[in-house]
């Protein structure tokens, strides 16, 4: 079952980690938020392969906005 990966806040997508396809576990982070000055790295519950990511860098996500699907 995929698990849709969403962002918590709003604020700007600093930073892509993971590529489509990249095996992750729960301790990676897929992206970096960055909101206030504050950088924020943005997990999976549980571990997986990065199906899809819906953000690009710069891009401005609100609160509940699809950030990443994984596998």
């Amino acid at each position: 079952m995929a698990e849709e990966i969403r962002a918590e806040m709003v604020a700007n997508v600093w930073k892509i980690v993971a590529k489509t396809g990249d095996e992750i576990t729960d301790a990676d982070p897929i992206v970096i938020l960055e909101s206030m000055k504050m950088e924020i790295p943005v997990h999976a519950e549980d571990g997986g392969t990065v199906a899809e990511l819906h953000v690009t860098e710069g891009q401005v996500v609100q609160e509940g906005d699809l950030i990443a699907t994984i596998e």
